[in-house]
């Protein structure tokens, strides 16, 4: 291995059964060793706030060198990590198999891992990451929730903001008050023409898409039924996702058993899996293999595994799209989520949009600044727009008729970056994912 080359990363499985994991001791070594590193490389300095903090701390340091920051400021770059994967991915030379084997993003999890540990997790953060509950809850009064959570409702969201810590100014997910599970009873009929006619798939709905923003799996499923393929919908249980955020391990570890338990019986079937939140998936292919390494189950969830763009491609490149679709006036600006790309598949949502007759395709490869529940919160909302400025301006600049991403939650806070900026040109109309501008042009 050589630094710089072009091998493949490779990433080992994440030792959280193992007492030694938990051990600040070995924790704190194993920081200084990897932050100095980075100091002495800073590629990452323009990823995300933990870098800059991290070189920081070491620039006003008596000696400018790691020695003399105090350990107990570490934290303060945990805090920042979105667990995005990207300097990981696209960024860091040191990564497995190189010698150095840095993998920072897991690192920052094994940090919250130990604070979850010791009770440090706050009261809040474990309850907004039970998402099945919340959702289940709200969807039954989602007139009621969505009164609440609405940014212009001035009484209720500062009572959230001293509350859970959610910024005022951030816009909260929506609730649905039916689930995409309970719609999904009403099955769009199968194009027996097209040539992707036999596939068949179960779409795990994913907390979002289930309880908050069911438009999408419902154009998901126009979209397979147009080329031939039978879907089910089922959502079994959480990712496990925000609880991966808050560095509990053992809960996203019950999370995989449950979802790939569930869903092995369709995968026998000859089903295969389709995930409509990039995060889920990256969960499901990724993650939940690197947390239950032995289990026979994730394993073979994992390599049935799609993402939604991912499985659109996957169907034209082996039997072709189904004819029909007509190009959409006004163009698209498409910003490709993190964890789209911490998939390691390539630009597939950019593939499925081209695949559109004159296709105007603007791509923004870029993070959001988002960063799940993390750009919610009081303390980090401003930052999160600094950070998902550039992405803003070029959706501005590029002056198309619709701004999307595949992840939910960063089209929206791209929206709302356009609206900091200003400017006198027409805002582009956020659609929420790409399947939906492919909906739109086969007329669904």
């Amino acid at each position: 291995m050589k630094e710089g080359s072009l091998e493949a990363p490779t990433r080992h499985p994440i030792d959280w059964e193992n007492p030694e994991f938990y051990d600040e001791t070995k924790l704190d070594a194993e920081l200084h060793r990897v932050f100095d590193i980075c100091h002495g490389c800073r590629r990452c300095f323009n990823l995300c706030d933990s870098f800059p903090i991290l070189f920081d701390l070491v620039d006003e340091s008596k000696t400018g060198e790691l020695d003399s920051v105090d350990p107990a400021d570490y934290g303060k770059v945990v805090d920042k990590c979105t667990l995005c994967d990207m300097c990981y991915m696209t960024k860091c030379p040191y990564v497995p198999p190189h010698e150095f084997n840095l993998d920072f993003p897991h690192l920052m999890l094994r940090h919250r891992a130990v604070a979850a540990k010791k009770g440090e997790t706050a009261f809040a953060d474990r309850e907004l990451a039970k998402t099945d509950r919340n959702g289940k809850l709200a969807t039954l009064v989602s007139p009621v929730a969505n009164w609440a959570t609405a940014k212009d409702n001035s009484l209720t969201r500062g009572l959230l903001e001293k509350a859970a810590g959610l910024d005022r100014e951030a816009e909260l997910p929506k609730y649905a008050s039916k689930t995409l599970v309970s719609l999904a009873k009403n099955a769009p009929a199968i194009n027996r023409e097209a040539p992707g006619f036999g596939r068949k798939a179960v779409i795990y709905a994913t907390c979002f898409n289930n309880y908050n923003d069911t438009d999408v799996g419902t154009a998901a499923r126009a979209v397979l039924a147009k080329n031939g393929v039978e879907t089910e919908v089922v959502h079994p249980h959480c990712c496990g996702m925000p609880m991966l955020e808050q560095g509990l391990i053992g809960e996203v570890a019950k999370s995989a058993a449950i979802v790939s338990a569930a869903l092995k019986p369709w995968i026998e079937k000859g089903y295969d899996v389709i995930a409509l939140v990039p995060s889920c998936a990256l969960m499901m292919k990724f993650e939940w293999p690197l947390i239950s390494p032995k289990s026979e189950d994730v394993k073979l969830l994992a390599r049935a595994t799609f993402d939604l763009s991912e499985y659109i491609v996957d169907i034209a490149k082996k039997q072709g799209l189904a004819p029909g679709m007509k190009p959409v006036a006004g163009g698209v600006s498409l910003h490709l989520s993190c964890h789209s790309r911490a998939q390691n598949m390539g630009q597939k949502a950019t593939d499925m949009l081209n695949f559109i007759p004159d296709a105007d395709v603007k791509v923004i490869e870029r993070c959001s600044g988002h960063g799940g529940a993390w750009g919610f919160k009081k303390d980090n909302f401003e930052t999160a727009l600094k950070v998902g400025k550039p992405v803003a301006r070029a959706a501005r600049d590029a002056a198309k008729s619709f701004v999307t991403s595949e992840c939910p939650l960063a089209g929206v806070h791209i929206t709302q970056g356009i609206d900091k900026l200003g400017g006198d040109g027409a805002k582009p109309e956020l659609v929420r994912h790409p399947i939906q501008i492919m909906a739109r042009a086969y007329g669904l």
